[in-house]
């Protein structure tokens, strides 16, 4: 599957974490990931959110977004890094770390 960056633009819903069981990431609503045009957006899950900012890169003939990010959660300003790919047309596939924290593989489907 040949992506453009486009293809990543959207509203995703967030519906697996690795670290994190469904409950604890859809406490405060549904967990989700948004990419602009100009390859930033924002995240929530649980009560950590983030504004992220991003560049687009190639691995293994596979079109990724990394990204860094600021934001918190409802103690504390934290940030970290992260990417994100397509799995499917509508499925993203990624990863979110926390600076000196956790980090947890994603999977999202597109919401819009």
């Amino acid at each position: 599957m040949k992506t453009k960056n486009s293809d990543f633009i959207g509203t995703w819903n967030i519906y697996e974490m690795e670290m994190w069981d469904e409950e604890y990431f859809n406490m405060e609503g549904q967990a989700q990931i948004v990419i602009e045009k100009n390859k930033r957006g924002e995240f929530k899950f649980g009560l950590i959110y983030g504004e992220i900012d991003g560049t687009f890169t190639e691995h293994k003939n596979e079109k990724i977004l990394e990204f860094t990010w600021y934001g918190g959660d409802d103690q504390s300003e934290m940030s970290g890094s992260g990417w994100v790919k397509l799995k499917e047309l509508d499925i993203l596939e990624g990863e979110i770390r926390i600076h000196h924290r956790d980090s947890s593989k994603i999977l999202a489907r597109r919401a819009d």
